[in-house]
């Protein structure tokens, strides 16, 4: 092999594995891996926030709060698809979810009833909060 031949073929190696260490290829110890980092367990609550209508409904503010709890913990907005997320502690605990709903001008009135989701573990539960229109008396 010629000189030129062999140090392409280094060069060549050499780019190749640059690639696959930016692209997270490789030996699992090289990246460190979950039992050795400091991430806990978590449990995650999805959900979607639907309209009157069943239309996911964007920016709705969403509160979550330990059952045995009276003040909401976590506060989040509902995106453009109309879902939400919220990672919260694994292990066995109730929450109450519901939609912060305010009244604006011009806008009918809705009902955002709680919704309350059992934690078991680390999972995920998926919930809907369906908003409906309030009775007008």
């Amino acid at each position: 092999m010629k000189r030129s031949e062999t140090s392409f073929l280094i060069l060549l190696a050499v780019f190749a594995l640059v690639v696959c260490l930016a692209c997270g290829i490789g030996p699992p110890e090289a990246f460190g891996s979950d039992s050795k980092s400091n991430i806990k367990p978590y449990a995650l609550i999805f959900g979607t926030v639907w309209g009157p209508d069943e239309i996911p409904i964007y920016g709705v503010k969403i509160k979550i709060r330990r059952a045995d709890e009276k003040k909401a913990k976590w506060e989040l907005y509902s995106d453009h698809r109309g879902e939400f997320a919220q990672r919260v502690p694994a292990g066995k605990q109730d929450y109450i979810v519901w939609a912060d709903i305010k009244a604006q001008k011009g806008q009918p009135q809705l009902e955002a009833p709680e919704t309350k989701v059992h934690i078991e573990n680390d999972e995920r539960q998926d919930i809907g909060l369906h908003l409906k229109k309030a009775a007008t008396h």
